[in-house]
């Protein structure tokens, strides 16, 4: 015993000073050398450490580092550049006509498909999604340029009709810029600070109810150019409304040539798409009917005059090269703050939630915080160069995967054909109708319309997840964009709380011969095992729903425990009443018979004798009983709480937990708990929840455990259960 004590203190003493252990053992080498190689290659260690510490980290800041090394350019060189070609074809029609959602010329869409999309080729963790305008984001940049920078700020004096565009566009480009930059910064900072996890608190639901209303906004942005009508642009509460109500009391102005040219090119847009979408499999490439109906409207356009013969708006000068960059207006910070970290929000979901999609099927990992600060240089670096906020695009991304894309080589392909056009081609479209592109933006939207699908699918599946579609929905249409967003963030998480305070709660029951439990109201197999009762939850158990979990409980089991202890109570009372009567009773004829008068006072001696014979004998020799008291006692013994659902218990619940166990106790029922994680055991410990009456003996790894100790008769102690309530 002695060679084990002193086996195990030396054993301990190794651990704690392993740099002395080899001379202290017996070893001659020298105490200073062995410390010098030790701390020698403590040194070697740390520097290997470091090194490769600063390695992983820059590989993690630009991924482009670690995979374009090892770039397999026999297999998948061709893919990119067919994906890049496509996708920058794809890419100059909606880069022109997401800028007019945006509010700022077509030429700063071009922008917006260049820079930013090079840098995210850098910095980006996906392989597959395409980063550039999108609808959504730019109808939101677009409401607050309308807002902050509206026509009525710019009409010519003596001419109400007429607006200064020049001065509006400059000075909307200078507002795009600053939101970008700010967009930029938000998502920099939550990336650095690990805030990736932000998305999980905007549901799929959420985003497709979001993006759903976000398109009736666009669609709606884009009818004036469709029916050729200056309409001034709205952005407050209701705004939706007001356009719609604006728009069709002025149809009667239409623009008919408008109108012929806009519903010519959505036939022939939604046509071709069909037919893309159809043969998809048997196409080489998606037909690039976007870029086809841009250069033979323009040449129509030019060849007719429309503008000049039929009044057809048009794009008008876009400008060739490159512009210097400059720093975006900050002052505009404070106006724009609330607006600007939405966007970054938005942005950066829908882009995250394509990373992940595309990741998925091809089975490679994104890094949420690595996107969220790819995606803010890319911002940032843009709003330098008068670009507008980005992220990504579904159809975009689609083609980009559809065509072969296997990295961001595609995308610096796309970037590199836009450039060409910025540098050469972009006068080219200086004729090219408004209705044109609108009506691109709206073909555009055919995926995202299809989401009213949601609906029906949603009622068949879950009730709380089509309430918050609608709410979402219906709040984005009528609150804006951005205050549409915040409620539904706040509706959403209201829901995860209303669904923890009404959990589903249940009485399990014993699959016959097996170790299997199941609610038994839901389970015909399930059954009930005599004198016990599973309970479980659904949810935590935490202040907000701490006290429906012990009224839910009480109503489950069909027992009211709280009068059964009441009438304890009155029944101990009476006892105990009784008990002074006898006290008393015999406290008097002590003092009678020490005075020597006896017992003659009392004119029914016998009697007097007999009763009080009686009021002895009833007076509880052991610990009171619910049978002692003459009460009725439970058909079950044992009370089992399962806690596998349970993932954290705050303190109010674990007083109504104390309060379970005391309850039951006191009505002669044991309490067990089990399935209850390490996290949940760890939290009651700190709360003190063992100590008295409630011992670690009541947890159980299992339900079957519990049910097997119980069943065994190793709970007979629980007879003595009742000691704890005494006279």
């Amino acid at each position: 015993m002695e060679n084990k004590e002193l086996k195990h203190q030396h054993m301990r003493y190794c651990v704690e000073r392993p740099v002395f252990h080899e001379q202290e053992i017996g070893h001659s080498q020298p105490r200073s050398t062995n410390t010098i190689q030790s701390l020698v290659g403590a040194a070697k260690l740390k520097v290997r450490c470091s090194r490769s510490k600063a390695k992983a980290l820059l590989f993690q800041f630009l991924p482009i580092l670690h995979w374009l090394p090892h770039y397999p350019l026999k297999e998948w060189l061709l893919g990119d550049i067919v994906s890049g070609i496509s996708v920058g074809i794809l890419q100059l029609p909606q880069g022109l006509a997401y800028a007019l959602l945006a509010g700022v010329p077509p030429v700063f869409g071009l922008y917006s498909s260049f820079f930013p999309v090079f840098v995210y080729s850098f910095f980006g963790t996906s392989r597959h999604i395409s980063v550039g305008s999108f609808a959504v984001v730019s109808i939101m940049i677009g409401s607050v340029t309308e807002s902050l920078v509206p026509n009525d700020n710019f009409i010519l004096p003596g001419n109400e009709t007429v607006i200064d565009t020049t001065a509006r566009d400059k000075a909307r480009v200078e507002l795009v810029a600053a939101m970008s930059l700010l967009v930029g910064l938000f998502q920099v900072i939550l990336g650095l600070v690990q805030f990736g996890f932000v998305v999980t608190y905007l549901s799929e639901p959420l985003i497709r109810g979001y993006t759903t209303a976000a398109t009736i906004h666009v669609t709606v942005s884009q009818l004036k150019h469709i029916f050729g009508l200056p309409l001034s642009e709205r952005s407050h509460p209701l705004s939706l409304i007001y356009s719609l109500v604006s728009l069709f009391s002025r149809i009667h102005k239409t623009n008919i040539g408008t109108l012929v040219v806009s519903l010519i090119a959505l036939i022939i847009l939604f046509a071709v798409k069909e037919v893309n979408q159809r043969f998809q499999s048997h196409l080489f490439m998606p037909i690039p009917i976007e870029l086809v109906v841009l250069i033979i409207s323009t040449a129509v356009s030019y060849g007719v005059n429309l503008y000049g013969n039929y009044g057809v708006g048009i794009v008008g000068d876009i400008p060739t090269g490159l512009i210097a960059p400059t720093v975006p207006n900050v002052e505009f910070f404070v106006h724009i703050a609330g607006n600007a970290f939405a966007i970054a929000v938005v942005g950066y979901t829908i882009s995250i939630s394509l990373a992940k999609m595309f990741a998925m099927k091809h089975r490679y990992k994104v890094d949420s915080n690595q996107e969220l600060i790819a995606l803010g240089l890319s911002n940032i670096t843009g709003s330098f160069f008068h670009c507008f906020a980005v992220t990504s695009s579904m159809s975009r991304s689609l083609v980009q995967d559809s065509t072969g894309g296997n990295t961001q080589i595609a995308g610096s392909i796309s970037s590199v054909i836009i450039l060409v056009i910025i540098l050469k081609a972009g006068e080219l479209f200086t004729c090219l109708p408004r209705a044109i592109l609108s009506a691109i933006v709206i073909a555009n939207l055919k995926g995202m319309y299809k989401q009213f699908l949601d609906i029906p699918l949603l009622w068949r599946t879950n009730k709380y997840d089509l309430l918050i579609w609608i709410v979402t929905f219906l709040s984005t249409i009528c609150l804006n964009l951005d205050i549409g967003l915040a409620v539904s963030v706040v509706f959403g998480l209201f829901t995860v709380t209303f669904r923890n305070q009404l959990p589903h709660y249940s009485i399990l029951g014993q699959v016959v011969e097996s170790d299997i439990y199941r609610d038994a109201e839901e389970n015909t197999l399930a059954k009930e095992i005599p004198g016990m009762k599973i309970f479980q939850t659904s949810s935590p158990i935490y202040f907000a729903n701490a006290e429906l979990y012990a009224k839910a409980l009480k109503m489950k089991i069909g027992v009211n425990v709280d009068k059964l202890i009441e009438k304890k109570k009155k029944a101990i009372q009476k006892r105990k009443e009784g008990l002074q009567k006898v006290i008393n009773l015999a406290k008097m004829i002590l003092a009678k018979t020490q005075k020597g008068i006896g017992l003659d006072f009392l004119t029914n001696k016998e009697e007097v004798i007999g009763s009080l014979k009686t009021l002895s004998e009833s007076i509880p020799q052991s610990p009171v009983t619910l049978c002692s008291l003459g009460l009725e006692k439970l058909d079950f013994h044992s009370l089992i709480l399962d806690f596998s659902a349970v993932s954290f218990i705050d303190t109010v619940g674990t007083k109504i937990l104390k309060n379970i166990f005391k309850e039951f106790q006191e009505v002669e029922v044991y309490v067990y708990i089990v399935n209850c994680s390490s996290s949940v055991l760890q939290q009651l410990e700190n709360s003190n929840f063992f100590n008295g009456n409630i011992t670690r003996d009541s947890i159980f790894a299992s339900i079957h455990d519990a049910v097997s100790y119980i069943s065994s008769g190793q709970n007979s102690e629980s007879s003595s259960l009742s000691e704890i309530t005494a006279i």
